[in-house]
């Protein structure tokens, strides 16, 4: 019986204690429920518009909210706002979580080798981080997307590539507090390769922390893509995000408000959500309050 095995049915009441610890924070139960509102929203909500988000109606240019078929008015262009704004969602939240996958795989690879393996492995991994977050991530996402040709695809993988790093230093931490545990210690006399114990044995006891910071991550690049769209070199029209609706509004705050509230109010329920769920999960997943 490997050490895995044998703390298999604590794990399993662990996690039943911390879903139930997750159910009784109520902020992070209302940021449950409006990301699962906005992607439902965003999936289902385009296909029973009236119109979709490149349909031009001339005669309706800055039509306000609650104006005839336009639930939230229409842009310079007379496009509906909230055919854009459902669109724009898909793909600010898809950059997001595919941000957010790819920087949380790469952190948790450096932070486990470099957490497990110490030394002068560890040693150059850490420093290699270090010289990444020495960097002002905002300068450095701006050159990438000012470099490189704009696309959901890249803006994607630009955003991981300057977010990967706190997941390293998050993951690195964890995994040299557990590499000194009993169940590590049971491993290696069993013969098992570092390998195995690193990404079988260590990997899912360090998962609390994982997961908080990409829940964490989710809302950090939706913020960022919004910036990056905001100033220009982020996601262009026609395809719409949340960042360039923003940029395409900035002119015309003073006569049409709505086309700049509208897509921010999107931003700060998304972000916000997405942090009420962070705090939630990192409540719930403290082993600190297993004895309570």
């Amino acid at each position: 019986m490997t050490a895995l095995t044998a703390n298999a049915a604590p794990g399993r009441w662990s996690n039943n204690r911390a879903a139930r610890r997750f159910m009784r924070h109520r902020l992070a139960l209302l940021g449950l429920t409006m990301i699962v509102f906005l992607c439902l929203a965003c999936v289902l909500g385009p296909h029973l518009l009236p119109y979709d988000s490149l349909y031009i109606d001339l005669r309706a240019r800055f039509a306000p909210p609650l104006t005839g078929h336009h639930f939230l008015g229409t842009d310079p262009l007379g496009r509906d706002l909230a055919a854009r704004l459902l669109m724009a969602g898909r793909i600010s939240l898809l950059v997001g979580f595919f941000a957010m996958v790819l920087s949380t795989l790469v952190g948790t690879m450096v932070g486990v080798i470099a957490g497990y393996r110490g030394g002068w492995i560890g040693a150059t991994l850490m420093r290699t981080v270090d010289g990444f977050l020495s960097f002002p991530s905002i300068f450095l996402l701006l050159a990438l997307a000012a470099a490189l040709k704009p696309s959901p695809v890249m803006i994607t993988v630009i955003i991981a590539l300057t977010s990967w790093m706190e997941v390293a230093r998050i993951v690195e931490a964890e995994v040299r507090s557990l590499r000194e545990r009993e169940f590590v210690l049971a491993g290696r006399m069993l013969g098992l390769s570092g390998t195995h114990i690193m990404f079988r044995e260590i990997l899912p006891n360090a998962m609390g922390p994982i997961i908080v910071a990409s829940t964490l991550t989710v809302a950090r690049a939706i913020l960022m893509e919004a910036y990056i769209s905001f100033l220009g070199y982020g996601i262009q029209p026609p395809l719409p995000s949340w960042g360039n609706m923003l940029n395409g509004a900035q002119q015309y705050l003073g006569s049409a408000p709505w086309l700049a509230i509208i897509p921010g109010a999107a931003i700060t329920v998304a972000v916000t959500s997405f942090n009420f769920i962070g705090d939630g999960l990192r409540d719930a997943l403290d082993v600190r309050d297993d004895h309570i």
